[in-house]
């Protein structure tokens, strides 16, 4: 079989990823991702596949499972996941609308990862299209919940990925078309702190601002970011009357590190912060949901050298890396089950009003996509 040869075209795949970007699908709006799931599910099923859906976490989306006709079907096979969750409100088309400038597209979630999912997806249909049978059945998991850390879809994907022998996740690419053979470790944390109410006009003194502790507790917290570990803090609500001095305030926390005993040393210190006085006003930490550290497996370089190959053969290098940004293969890296990442779309932008994706490498990463497919056994 010659890759080049295979019938991806980048144009024809870009009018049907538009109709994935322009259904919106905020994790936070179950009725959104669900319109999602809906959309991809009958795409699936009009490309051979047999689906499956899966009802999801409390609150949010469900998951869809799917399996592409094959002599071994439910036996070890390779696994493609992707999630159809983004950042982006609803609404974000009005500010943000897709277009298309020469060989870049814009669109909310079009990089994270409605691209790569969409690619994926026509890699495995067109070979089973055009009657290409892969060595392992093919199955793909599209998830509702990664932009939060995967906390209710974290079950689903263990307990799928432990039934296959290979993991493909195309997130997007590395800015110079690179893969991801890891992934660093991720914990996030819920922050709380508590004040004292008064009014803010006839009895501000009498007050203490938990809005106000909690801005102190932020600089507190990002200021212990070094080269092993970071902190960061990107969600804060609190008040509700602009005259009342606010007695609560909430914010949630992220931090990373490259190595499994660094993120625990953070761990520790954000949780050693809390501190809560005997009027129960004070800070509080509590951890949230965790990504492991994903550390490559001579089992993913083989799988990595395999993409090189395949990356040779149509024309262009191939290089690899561990990087931020956690992804679902964190828990499989993590459970021991050869991963490979960063096989999307190439692009900038993600969880920006400018997040797009350079067309041409939609074909190119499909043909890539479809290359493992075939060679994997």
């Amino acid at each position: 079989m010659i890759l080049s040869e295979l019938p991806f075209d980048a144009d024809r795949m870009l009018a049907g990823l538009r109709r994935w970007v322009e259904q919106e699908s905020p994790t936070f709006e179950p009725h959104a991702v669900n319109a999602m799931m809906d959309l991809a599910s009958a795409d699936l099923a009009s490309r051979g596949a047999a689906v499956e859906r899966i009802e999801g976490p409390p609150g949010l989306g469900d998951c869809v499972r799917a399996a592409f006709p094959h002599p071994d079907q439910g036996g070890r096979g390779v696994l493609i996941i992707g999630h159809l969750d983004t950042v982006h409100p609803l609404g974000t088309l009005d500010e943000m609308p897709f277009r298309r400038e020469g060989n870049l597209a814009f669109g909310p979630g079009i990089l994270d990862m409605k691209g790569g999912t969409f690619l994926a997806v026509e890699a495995a249909a067109t070979l089973h299209r055009v009657g290409i049978e892969t060595p392992l059945p093919v199955s793909v998991l599209l998830t509702s919940d990664e932009e939060i850390g995967s906390p209710g879809c974290r079950a689903i994907i263990e307990a799928e990925a432990a039934k296959h022998a290979y993991v493909l996740v195309p997130e997007p690419a590395d800015l110079d078309g690179g893969l991801v053979t890891g992934r660093y470790a991720i914990a996030r944390f819920d922050l709380q702190t508590t004040g004292r109410p008064s009014h803010a006009g006839a009895d501000l003194k009498k007050g203490r601002s938990a809005i106000a502790e909690m801005a102190r507790r932020i600089v507190e917290i990002e200021a212990m970011t070094d080269e092993d570990c970071t902190f960061s803090v990107g969600v804060i609500q609190g008040g509700r009357w602009v005259n009342c001095v606010p007695r609560a305030c909430r914010a949630e926390a992220l931090s990373m590190a490259k190595r499994q005993a660094d993120l625990d040393r953070g761990v520790e210190r954000m949780l050693a912060l809390t501190s809560v006085d005997s009027e129960g006003v004070g800070f509080r930490v509590s951890r949230g949901v965790t990504r492991p550290v994903w550390e490559p497996s001579a089992a993913t370089m083989a799988m990595y050298a395999l993409a090189q190959d395949i990356a040779k053969e149509l024309g262009f290098e191939l290089t690899h890396g561990s990087a931020g940004a956690g992804s679902d293969a964190n828990f499989t890296g993590a459970m021991g089950i050869p991963s490979l990442d960063g096989l999307g779309v190439r692009g900038e932008g993600w969880h920006t009003l400018h997040e797009h994706i350079e067309v041409d490498s939609l074909a190119e990463r499909a043909r890539l996509m479809a290359g493992l497919l075939t060679r994997l056994q």
